[in-house]
């Protein structure tokens, strides 16, 4: 009501300039979400309509193109795989960070310093560049063509990141809190359980899609690591759809339209928790 009123009370300038404002967000969600709902639209229709009529809406909603592509087509497979390897991942991404990151932030010691630097050091070198050291690795632990490799890669590549949003909401937490649950005889393990990690929920938010989005959609480590068909992940499923002469660009987008499904529900849940990560902080 407050912020009404100042606009209400605004000058014509200041009024023009918020509305110009509105206007362009207004234009610009437009169009970020138009080319998401012509790929859904383009889900049902056929390759033909596709490509006479692009911006049109189908005729009907015939759902043979998703039956196709998750039954026929094997998909289900690639997105099955994709869905547990990234679920395994980031179980493990949020364990490993979160206690971590509570080992540097709560914890006073000589090396403190150097171990949180250490782990920083992962985000400034991108493990692409080390593909062929990785490749020898996991060859020598007979790893290659496993789902573990990549695992392990994916958790790599998301700890640093990880570590260093949650740290940082952890250190905002008050000592008090934490001298509170001492008192009332709670152990290191318990306080990390039950007063820290309910502190920073919007934090696990905010690194769980941080981090989830990416390793969904990673074509280039499953594409070394993993040769074998019952493996593959949902982005190097969607090659199939890919001819050497043409595309079929229906079931294209029908799979683009299943690909993008987890990460838009996982947003939607996690969304109020998210954007209170980004702004709010942790302290409470």
């Amino acid at each position: 009501m407050s912020a009404d009123l100042r606009f209400a009370s605004a000058s014509t300038g200041k009024k023009i300039l918020v509305a110009a404002v509105q206007v362009f967000f207004v234009l610009y969600c437009l169009l970020i979400f138009y080319p998401l709902f012509n790929m859904i639209m383009s889900s049902f229709k056929t390759t033909r309509e596709i490509l006479r009529f692009p911006f049109a809406l189908p005729k009907s909603l015939d759902f043979a193109n998703y039956k196709t592509v998750l039954v026929d087509r094997g998909f289900g497979r690639f997105f099955f795989n994709s869905l547990w390897m990234t679920g395994t991942t980031m179980a493990f991404v949020l364990l490993f960070g979160s206690m971590a990151a509570y080992g540097v932030s709560r914890y006073t010691y000589r090396l403190r310093t150097t171990v949180y630097l250490v782990f920083l050091s992962g985000i400034m070198l991108p493990l692409k560049a080390a593909v062929i050291p990785l490749f020898i690795i996991m060859k020598r632990l007979d790893f290659v063509n496993k789902p573990i490799s990549v695992i392990l890669i994916f958790i790599a590549m998301s700890l640093p990141s990880t570590i260093f949003i949650l740290s940082g909401f952890m250190k905002a937490i008050p000592k008090d809190l934490e001298y509170a649950a001492r008192i009332d005889g709670c152990s290191d393990w318990m306080i990390y359980r039950h007063v820290v990690m309910p502190v920073v929920t919007p934090a696990i938010a905010l690194v769980t899609i941080y981090n989830s989005v990416p390793v969904w959609n990673d074509f280039f480590f499953p594409l070394v690591f993993l040769q074998d068909q019952k493996f593959k992940t949902l982005p190097l499923g969607l090659t199939n759809f890919f001819g050497q002469y043409s595309t079929d660009w229906s079931l294209l987008f029908t799979a683009l339209s299943l690909a993008i499904l987890p990460m838009l529900l996982l947003y939607a849940f996690m969304a109020k928790y998210f954007i209170k990560g980004m702004t709010a902080g942790a302290v409470k």
